[in-house]
């Protein structure tokens, strides 16, 4: 006996009668194990999600090879990974470190399975940062004139570092249209308010003025709709009248390192499936 092997597939398609013994009639082929497995049918979009990890002694080839007539016959939308492989993954971030010095240390330690391989920065504050973890680290300005060529450098560096998925751990552009259509479920961003309350600028002092009692932070995928894509993890805190925008403030920062740790490694362990507007996360 060789030694086995574990994988992660995940599929969504048209929902119908037979999807889940389709795939495991697939595996039992294959003598391979079901480790864990979540499926969710949306009765509104009437399509079927499904998220499974297993093992067995079979190559990633062959898998990969056999199970697109499966896919075929069901009209499935899916991916294969190896359930030890981390995805390579570049952050933009501009003067605020908190989230970024977050992801660093998580990486670091292990504690998140994702290889960082660049930081692109329209700034230099965090050079020092990214630089301490041996991370390469690109400073590129941003002007109105220059933001769609800075933008395809981006995209560039994307396709030759094999990036699998990029991060603005409080990147403060606004990203072209066309850079998200290039990458699209490939962006996340991390929103300072709970959306869909107070969307752009000083969000903190205008929930201090409408005398919120609760305040939060959101992930959620970019889209050329600003702070409008679908939305991957959310986290709230109670506050109260006690509390000034400062305290806010630093909640917030606090609450954002969370969720936005929170999504990266949802996407890292492939456990969100777009769904329309919306997602489907197995956590």
């Amino acid at each position: 006996m060789g030694k086995a092997s574990e994988y992660i597939l995940t599929l969504h398609c048209p929902d119908r009668p037979g999807l889940v013994f389709a795939v495991s009639q697939w595996l039992m082929g294959y003598r391979c194990n079901i480790v864990a497995s979540d499926q969710f049918g949306d009765l509104d979009t009437r399509r079927f999600f499904m998220r499974i990890r297993f093992s067995g002694e079979v190559a990633l080839d062959v898998l990969r090879s056999s199970f697109t007539a499966v896919a075929a016959e069901h009209s499935m939308t899916w991916k294969l990974h190896p359930s030890d492989y981390k995805p390579k993954v570049l952050v933009m971030v501009s003067q605020y470190e908190h989230c970024l010095a977050d992801l660093l240390y998580r990486a670091r330690v292990g504690d998140m399975p994702i290889e960082i391989v660049l930081v692109v920065s329209n700034h230099t504050v965090t050079r020092y940062l990214v630089t301490a973890f041996g991370i390469d680290y690109m400073h590129l300005p941003i002007t109105k004139e220059t933001k769609a060529g800075q933008e395809k450098k981006v995209l560039a560096e994307v396709e030759a570092r094999g990036v699998d998925f990029v991060v603005l751990a409080r990147y403060m552009q606004i990203l072209t249209a066309e850079t998200c259509a290039a990458l699209p479920g490939r962006i996340i961003n991390i929103h300072h308010s709970y959306l869909p309350s107070f969307k752009g600028a000083r969000p903190y002092i205008r929930a201090h003025e409408r005398g919120v009692k609760l305040i939060g932070a959101t992930a959620h995928y970019v889209t050329a709709d600003l702070d409008e894509g679908p939305i991957i993890a959310q986290i709230t805190e109670p506050v109260d009248h006690r509390q000034t925008p400062n305290d806010l403030v630093a909640l917030g920062s606090n609450i954002e390192t969370q969720v936005l740790a929170r999504a990266v490694r949802y996407q890292a362990e492939h456990r969100v499936l777009l769904n329309g507007a919306r997602t489907v996360v197995f956590q």
